[in-house]
């Protein structure tokens, strides 16, 4: 057999991903990438990894325990990269980040310069849901989560980062010139995101709280969905400031002034109380405490603005 490590890498990718699309996405591969790589590494086999029914592919009984062997393989591919590394006196090992979708425009700009100086690190960092940011924290998958509402039954220890502001916001084809009343949410059919997202949390929060009576107009299941149904009209949204820069900029959204607006928390890397950190997330902690101010000012500047 002359299978390769990039080919027990996508195996192993599309088993847990029971996708070939979310697989390519993940490894920042094409599909058809993918598919030829998956089709070369089953030819080698008799038995088949895989089966198609309707639409979807399902690993089979004997795909999973070779994905179970591909996943020990490639951690002792990087245990040997980690010790090389060591050996040459380089920081070495995983960083394992859990983030909340709208933390992915936050997260890279307090990891970039930590991952440059210390190039023998690989970083691991899933983009989901609070909800299932969470699991991954109390299963104790990863060592740190991005969130920007914490988690109320959960003991945890955290590291503030930056204030997360969240504004009502709508397109540019009604002009809105004075500071409202919260009477304005009547008038204006909202666009949630969906349950188990922190950004939902805190919008229905803000409703419930100051009783405001509101036209719920859809559901949708990302920030950026989001944007694209205010920018097209399809109603208004209280939306993270975070992630709406270009969007300002460019003049596609606008924020729509409003009494006890805008909403702020925190966006804060939070981790299990107790946890016995690695080398690698020490030393990221540490990168963190001197460098945070420093990240804010040459990263979120902008911010002020608004």
């Amino acid at each position: 057999m002359n299978y390769t490590l990039h080919q027990l890498q996508i195996f192993l990718k599309v088993s847990q991903t029971q996708s070939i699309t979310k697989a390519a996405e993940e490894l920042h591969l094409t599909q058809p990438a993918v598919s030829i790589q998956l089709k070369n590494f089953q030819s080698q086999f008799d038995i088949p990894l895989t089966e198609i029914i309707g639409r979807k592919i399902y690993i089979t009984a004997f795909g999973k325990e070779v994905a179970l062997a591909a996943e020990a393989i490639l951690e002792q591919v990087h245990a040997i990269n980690y010790k090389t590394a060591a050996y040459k006196g380089q920081l070495s090992g995983r960083l394992k980040i859990s983030v909340v979708s709208t933390g992915k425009y936050v997260m890279p700009y307090f990891l970039s310069a930590f991952l440059k100086t210390n190039p023998a690190v690989d970083l691991v960092m899933d983009v989901t849901n609070k909800r299932e940011v969470l699991q991954s924290l109390n299963n104790n998958e990863v060592d740190f989560a991005l969130v920007s509402v914490l988690p109320a039954k959960m003991e945890i220890e955290k590291l503030d980062l930056l204030k997360n502001r969240l504004h009502l916001v709508g397109n540019t084809s009604r002009t809105f010139d004075n500071v409202a009343s919260l009477d304005i949410f009547s008038d204006l059919p909202l666009i949630f995101r969906e349950e188990g997202s922190g950004t939902r949390q805190t919008m229905s929060e803000f409703l419930a709280r100051n009783e405001i009576p509101h036209i719920k107009k859809m559901e949708l299941t990302s920030n950026e969905a989001v944007k694209q149904a205010v920018i097209s009209g399809m109603g208004y949204s209280i939306m993270p400031l975070i992630g709406l820069k270009n969007e300002l900029f460019n003049g596609d959204l606008q924020i729509i002034p409003v009494r006890g607006l805008p909403i702020t928390t925190m966006w804060s890397l939070i981790w299990l109380k107790g946890k016995k950190h690695s080398p690698v997330a020490i030393a990221y902690l540490e990168h963190l405490k001197e460098q945070k101010s420093h990240i804010i000012d040459s990263g979120f500047s902008w911010y002020e603005r608004y």
